[in-house]
């Protein structure tokens, strides 16, 4: 009997490793991207962070980017790009890092162009920021000495609330220390129900016109951007769900115009995808989910942004070595 519950006992610890083992090195599980909270910006992604989920190889560098190490001084004669934006920006976990938005126009840009030594182009990005959140952030930690400013936002953008930190440790998807094992984050993350954060209520029930605030928002990154004698383009992507008929839902069509107005008053350089995406063949095709896009979006998306980027970077004088 002792024998038999030995082998029993030893089946089951062996059967535990292989699981654990398997999620770890087949989908990452055990091994999540970590948050920090921040008084301005909200929540960052934690720094020095590099992981792989299902596959897809994830760094974050020393300022919270998705993407290398990097000096804060640009080289000589050398391009430097900053891209802000959410988690479209950042790529999330179904994104390699050779995949996302800024890895693919760094790369392009690269081979597009020799009047630069060097191609950067950072991506500071973090799931569900706003434009409140960006501009935090380039605040904080200014734009690099880039020579232009890339703010990559989607229709929802325009509705964001306040920077806040709540969901930092208290939200599964959040997460602000590693699990101890990779069973664990699996039961927490699909299997726990989400316990509701109480305080978020009054965060997501925000009073006052808040695609106004958020316009306001965006005037500010472009102060700064111009402040700092870099050129600025916005950028917006359309939900899934606007693409074709019936299209934006009116509150939608109302903030899409009022971004639109807003661009021509400010004298923004600006694409908006909705029409682009329509102009296309089975746009649908491009998209991961809902919101996010693919790598084929992600393809396209990066190509017209180079297009509009070499056209405003025309003008502006060659870095000197």
């Amino acid at each position: 009997m002792k024998v038999v519950l030995i082998v029993l006992l030893a089946v089951v610890v062996g059967l535990f490793v292989v699981v654990e083992i398997g999620l770890r090195s087949l989908f990452g599980f055990g091994n999540p991207l970590i948050y920090i909270g921040d008084e301005q910006i909200g929540y960052l992604l934690a720094p020095n962070q590099h992981t792989r989920r299902f596959g897809n190889r994830i760094e974050i560098n020393e300022y919270s980017m998705r993407g290398n190490p990097l000096k804060k001084t640009p080289a000589p004669s050398g391009l430097r790009v900053l891209l802000l934006g959410d988690s479209i920006a950042n790529g999330g976990w179904w994104t390699d890092q050779t995949n996302t938005i800024s890895t693919m126009m760094m790369r392009s840009l690269a081979s597009s162009t020799s009047n630069y030594q060097e191609v950067e182009v950072l991506n500071a990005s973090a799931n569900s920021w706003g434009p409140r959140n960006e501009l935090a952030y380039l605040e904080k930690f200014s734009n690099f000495n880039a020579q232009a400013v890339v703010l990559l936002i989607n229709t929802d953008d325009l509705f964001a609330t306040a920077p806040t930190s709540l969901p930092v440790g208290r939200d599964r998807n959040y997460p602000d220390s590693k699990p101890p094992l990779a069973l664990v984050e699996v039961w927490q993350r699909y299997i726990l129900k989400q316990q509701p954060i109480p305080e978020m209520k009054a965060v997501q029930n925000e009073p006052g016109d808040r695609v106004g605030i958020n316009l306001e928002a965006i005037a500010k990154i472009q102060a700064l951007t111009r402040q700092s004698n870099s050129q600025f383009l916005l950028v917006i992507t359309p939900l899934l769900r606007e693409i074709g008929e019936p299209g934006p839902r009116d509150y939608e069509i109302i903030a899409r115009q009022r971004l639109n107005d807003f661009t021509k008053a400010q004298q923004i350089n600006y694409i908006d995808f909705l029409p682009i995406f329509n102009s296309t063949s089975n746009p649908q095709a491009s998209y991961h989910d809902h919101i996010h896009l693919n790598l084929q979006g992600n393809t396209f998306v990066s190509e017209v942004m180079e297009r509009s980027l070499l056209e405003i970077l025309k003008d502006v004088p060659l870095p000197q070595s």
